[in-house]
């Protein structure tokens, strides 16, 4: 269990810092999933900034609870935009398809990092 865990922190920690970035480099991607009433790039860059932070915090020891109970926190903050975009006729994510198998994923994402947090 010790490597398997061990190899969730480096996966979460790439996949989250990576995102992190892209929503920083490439915003015009993220913008979609952003509800119009909100104030897309400042969102966009703020979740951006705390993908980062949340990925980073998973190399460190000091700092492996904490970012793994950010990033479950953060997957059930997003769950509800997933499931709006869902609805969408065109979804942000590119399909219906995507858009339906994302929602279980996010649910997978929230059990690995439940099992960083109470391993680590």
């Amino acid at each position: 269990m010790e490597y398997f865990i061990l190899s969730l922190k480096i996966i979460f920690g790439v996949f989250f810092s990576y995102a992190g970035i892209m929503h920083l480099i490439k915003p015009e991607f993220f913008k979609h999933f952003i509800p119009n009433f909100l104030p897309k790039r400042a969102v966009n860059s703020i979740f951006g900034i705390i993908e980062i932070a949340l990925g980073m915090g998973l190399f460190f020891n000091q700092t492996v609870k904490e970012a793994a109970m950010g990033i479950f926190v953060l997957m059930w903050f997003f769950l509800p935009i997933h499931i709006w975009d869902l609805t969408k006729e065109r979804p942000a994510i590119g399909s219906k398809k995507l858009a339906i198998i994302r929602i279980p994923f996010q649910f997978v994402l929230l059990y690995l990092s439940y099992l960083i947090y109470t391993h680590s």
